[in-house]
């Protein structure tokens, strides 16, 4: 049985956030004027453009559009595009930001967080380190995060984390997995059927269900049976060499989702375009925690065929945006093909363009969370996921391109609304609904317990990772 600490009576503090008001199915919002980039070939994008909204969905994008009693938000000056999609998150871990800045192997990260802190989460730490995260990616414009929550260490650290996604306002995929270390409640994956039924039964709420596992023919079997994607960090050669033996069972499909995919041969990259599983690439934490070549294999997804979506993993060593994420996939990509062009390599690639990168970190993102038909692009239909960015802030003006504004300078200040499921999050540059206090409170509190639980002493200057009394 789990530990005695999981479960302190200690409230889980709610109210961070004010409570989210229903999307009212009539209203109207229109965006007026502004720079379209809708990341749809068959919409297009539009200079001076508009974006209808009506309800949750996106009405219509185009020119001169008017709407009678609409509520007009005025984009001149702006770039609109659709909300960002981060395809891999840690979210349980906010409050441990840069709590490890240098961690240099993969076994650093863990123990400076699994085999440590993370053993002392109780379910309110989950809520506060997933609200976190959440609001911190909204206000950088992500709109939808898939929330790989592998410290789910009793039903209700599950719920907590759940409560935590939901009163953020943020679309994500909910995908628990066991805690790596420590004493927990070993209701899962059984729990997952329970998750189901009690707290996702509507296919039209912002949160959805999937599983963290790694390969295990009874989880995944439990995940399939219940209808849902199965999340799994696959990296190195010797969880290649599983792939063969997976595609002859039938094994792989769409349905999985695999994450750094590095290390890995031109077989094995072959596999997984032949069996559709679902590719997320991670170039800042493959490079910070070494992991195999240390180079994001953004380049062999795109060389086999497959379109990668990339994501932020781990804040406990950087920052939570997917502007700076989009930026480092971008160079390293030309860096490698420069590289390999410099030494004679007649078959180096071309360099990726900036458009290809907002696609991985846009439309290929919903692709691989099963959320395609609902958001990555701004379509009329799907659900108005929509980020406004101030174009004529001082270190953006003048915007020459707009797609490389985005790409290549933008950052989370220039992040001026963000509209989820119609419902706007974010508006003249401030989260709505927050009390910033309440939140520096509980995540202080938060803070203080696990570090003092895991005999941890904070040091605002240490150049190592955590070390444990």
């Amino acid at each position: 049985m789990h530990h005695a600490s999981h479960t302190s009576p200690k409230p889980i503090p709610r109210g961070i956030v004010a409570p989210l008001a229903a999307v009212a199915p009539a209203r109207r919002i229109l965006i007026q004027g502004g720079t379209v980039i809708s990341m749809d070939a068959a919409v297009g994008d539009f200079d001076g453009g508009d974006v209808l909204i009506e309800g949750a969905r996106i009405l219509a994008v185009g020119h001169g559009l008017s709407a009678h009693g609409a509520e007009v938000i005025d984009a001149r000056g702006m770039i609109v595009i659709p909300g960002l999609v981060d395809a891999h998150r840690h979210a349980w871990e906010g409050q441990l930001r840069r709590i490890a800045p240098n961690s240099p192997t993969l076994l650093d990260y863990l123990q400076s967080t699994h085999f440590s802190f993370a053993t002392h989460y109780r379910p309110g730490d989950m809520y506060v380190g997933n609200l976190l995260s959440a609001l911190g990616a909204l206000d950088a414009g992500i709109t939808t995060m898939v929330d790989n929550s592998h410290n789910a260490r009793s039903a209700a650290h599950s719920d907590a984390s759940i409560d935590a996604l939901q009163d953020a306002g943020i679309r994500a995929v909910y995908a628990p997995g066991a805690p790596l270390a420590g004493d927990w409640a070993q209701h899962w994956p059984a729990d997952l059927a329970r998750l189901q039924q009690q707290r996702f039964g509507s296919s039209e709420q912002l949160v959805s269900l999937a599983m963290m596992s790694q390969w295990d023919r009874e989880n995944w079997a439990v995940g399939r049976q219940l209808g849902l994607r199965i999340i799994t960090e696959f990296l190195g050669k010797e969880m290649g060499d599983l792939l063969p033996g997976l595609q002859a069972e039938g094994l792989l499909g769409p349905d999985n989702i695999f994450n750094h995919c590095t290390g890995l041969s031109d077989e094995h990259w072959a596999i997984l375009r032949a069996t559709g599983v679902q590719v997320d690439v991670c170039p800042r934490s493959d490079a910070q925690y070494g992991l195999e070549e240390g180079l994001t294999p953004y380049q062999h997804a795109i060389d086999h065929g497959i379109a990668p979506a990339i994501s932020v993993d781990a804040e406990a060593s950087y920052g939570g945006d997917m502007f700076t994420e989009m930026r480092v996939v971008y160079f390293l990509q030309r860096a490698q093909a420069q590289n390999r062009r410099f030494h004679g390599d007649p078959a180096a690639p071309l360099p990726v363009s900036a458009r290809a990168v907002l696609e991985s970190a846009t439309i290929n993102g919903a692709r691989l969370a099963g959320l395609a038909d609902k958001t990555g692009s701004l379509t009329p239909g799907k659900q108005a996921d929509v980020v406004l960015i101030r174009a004529d802030d001082l270190n953006l003006y003048p915007s020459n391109n707009a797609i490389g504004t985005v790409v290549h300078a933008a950052d989370r200040s220039n992040v001026d609304t963000v509209i989820v499921g119609g419902r706007i999050r974010k508006a003249g540059g401030k989260l709505l609904g927050l009390d910033m206090p309440a939140l520096r409170a509980a995540t202080e509190a938060s803070r203080a317990y696990l570090f003092r639980q895991a005999g941890y002493t904070p040091d605002q200057f240490a150049e190592q990772s955590p070390k444990f009394a």
